[in-house]
C-alpha cells in the first residue's frame, strides 16, 4: 500500500461554499398575498362596518314643486379584532457555537428557523380560517357533480357560475382565485381550459392566462408543505392545501368603506414589530449558557365579509 495514505494527509471537513438545508421557499406561502394587511397600533380595537342592504336600495322619488326631497340614510356598526402573538424560540448553546465549523452560522440559522416556523404557523392559521367549508356564504360550498379530474368536467363554467352568484348577491365581482397545487396541476392539462387558450401565443395554461380568461385580477397557487409528525418522529410530509380552491373578492388595499372577504390585522405597535406584526429578538439566557433567538408574530386573520367568497371543496379525486 502506498504511504502515506489519502486518509493520513486529509481530514474530512465541511465545505465552506456549500451546505444542504430544506428551506421551504416563501413563494409557497400565500397567507400575506390574498387579503390586505392592516398594521395596527393596539392589540385589539374596533373597526366600522356598513350594512350591505342599505347601499343597494334607493328611496329616490319624484319631487313635486314646494315639497321636500325623499329622505333616506344608513347605519354604521362596529366589529373587533384581536392580534394573538404567536412565538417560537431556538437556543444557541455557547459550547456548540464554539465548536461549530464553517460555514455554519448558528445565530443566522436559528433566526431563519424561527422565522420560517412562524410563517408556517400563519399559513396553517390562514388555511383553517379561510380555506375550509362552512365559512363562505357568497355561494354555498361547492363540489362539482363531475370532478375536475374526470372526463367531461367543466371547471371554467363552474367557476364562472359562482363568480356571477357572488356578484349578484354583493355587487362585487370576485377578483382572486386560490388553488391548491394539486388542483392547479389538473387544470393545466384540462381540455376545457386548453381549448380556450389554444390560439394564444403560449398555448399552455398559465396563471396569467387563467386569470384573464376568468376576468380575475389574480390566480394564486397555495403550495405550502408541512411535516405533521412530532419532533424526532418519522417524517410525514403533506400539502397544507389539497383538492380545494377559494374564489373571493379581496380589496386591493385597506379602506374604510371598501368591503373585502378578509383582512389581516397585524400588531405593528408591539415594540419592535414590523408592519406584518413580526419581531425577532436575541437575548442572553445565562442560566443555560446560551443565546436565545426568539420570534413573535402578532396577527388576527379576520373574516370580514363571508358573502364575498365561495369555497370549492374536493374538486378533484
Amino acid at each position: 500500500m502506498p504511504q502515506p495514505t489519502a486518509s493520513a494527509v486529509h481530514v474530512n471537513r465541511p465545505l465552506t461554499n456549500i451546505s444542504i438545508a430544506y428551506l421551504q421557499s416563501q413563494e409557497n406561502f400565500i397567507a400575506t398575498k390574498v387579503f390586505p394587511n392592516v398594521p395596527v397600533q393596539k392589540q385589539s380595537d374596533q373597526y366600522f362596518t356598513y350594512p350591505k342592504q342599505q347601499w343597494f336600495r334607493t328611496d329616490a322619488a319624484k319631487r313635486a314643486p314646494g315639497t321636500e326631497s325623499a329622505g333616506s340614510g344608513y347605519s354604521v356598526s362596529t366589529d373587533t379584532y384581536y392580534c394573538h402573538p404567536m412565538a417560537l424560540h431556538k437556543d444557541v448553546d455557547d459550547q456548540i457555537r464554539a465548536n461549530a465549523d464553517a460555514p455554519i452560522n448558528l445565530d443566522a440559522e436559528a433566526t431563519e428557523f424561527v422565522t420560517r416556523g412562524l410563517a408556517l404557523k400563519r399559513e396553517k392559521d390562514w388555511a383553517a380560517t379561510y380555506f375550509t367549508t362552512g365559512v363562505w356564504t357568497g355561494a354555498s360550498d361547492y363540489t362539482p357533480g363531475t370532478l375536475w379530474s374526470a372526463s367531461g368536467s367543466t371547471p371554467f363554467a363552474n367557476i364562472r357560475s359562482k363568480i356571477d352568484a357572488i356578484y349578484v348577491k354583493t355587487g362585487f365581482r370576485p377578483n382572486v382565485l386560490v388553488l391548491s397545487r394539486d388542483v392547479w396541476s389538473v387544470l393545466q392539462d384540462h381540455a376545457e381550459l386548453l381549448d380556450r387558450i389554444k390560439y394564444t401565443q403560449k398555448g399552455v395554461v398559465t396563471l396569467d392566462l387563467l386569470a384573464s380568461a376568468l376576468e380575475l385580477d389574480r390566480v394564486l397557487i397555495a403550495s405550502a408543505v408541512e411535516d405533521t409528525a412530532k419532533e424526532g418522529g418519522t417524517a410525514n410530509m403533506s400539502f397544507i392545501y389539497s383538492k380545494d380552491c377559494l374564489l373571493v373578492y379581496a380589496a386591493p388595499r385597506p379602506s374604510i368603506m371598501m368591503p373585502s372577504g378578509g383582512y389581516t390585522f397585524s400588531w405593528q405597535g408591539y415594540v419592535g414589530a414590523t408592519a406584518e406584526g413580526t419581531r425577532i429578538k436575541r437575548f442572553r439566557m445565562e442560566e443555560l449558557e446560551s443565546d436565545r433567538i426568539e420570534g413573535t408574530m402578532a396577527y388576527d386573520l379576520k373574516l370580514v365579509a363571508s358573502d364575498l367568497g365561495c369555497f370549492f371543496n374536493n374538486v378533484i379525486a
